[in-house]
């Protein structure tokens, strides 16, 4: 399977803008720059989107586990804060940390947290990344 996205870029690295797409439509020519990844302007950027691809990719990946188990979720609601830091000369993503909250009748916390790690260390985003990845899952009654 390949699926892709696209990016076009103007212009030099401060007053340059770009535009982001995706192959099923659910970005169209969606608006990023210096400005919408530095200081908080309207628009997206890539540690949004990767932050976005993150939560998704783990959700899925931890429904799976959980069905793999015998368990089926009311829901699964994660968000991933990436963090980019100066590198050198550049920056770098140097982090992600997943905060999930599941409601998923019948579990104990201790099957939950081994199957949420479990599900870090699949989900298929986590291993493309080379940063460190936090989760701190909750488990809702």
């Amino acid at each position: 399977m390949n699926k892709f996205a696209s990016a076009h870029w103007q212009g030099d690295i401060k007053q340059g803008k770009g535009t982001i797409s995706t192959q099923s439509g659910a970005l169209k020519d969606q608006p990023y720059g210096f400005n919408t990844r530095f200081e908080d302007e309207p628009g997206t950027n890539p540690e949004e989107l990767i932050g976005g691809a993150h939560a998704g990719c783990f959700s899925m990946a931890f429904s799976l586990q959980l069905g793999n188990a015998g368990y089926t979720p009311d829901s699964i609601d994660t968000k991933a804060k990436v963090t980019l830091e100066k590198d050198g000369d550049g920056f770098s993503i140097t982090k992600v940390h997943l905060d999930m909250t599941a409601k998923i009748p019948g579990i104990d916390d201790d099957e939950f947290q081994k199957i949420a790690k479990a599900a870090k260390e699949g989900c298929p985003v986590s291993k493309l990344l080379n940063a460190d990845i936090s989760l701190d899952a909750k488990l809702q009654s």
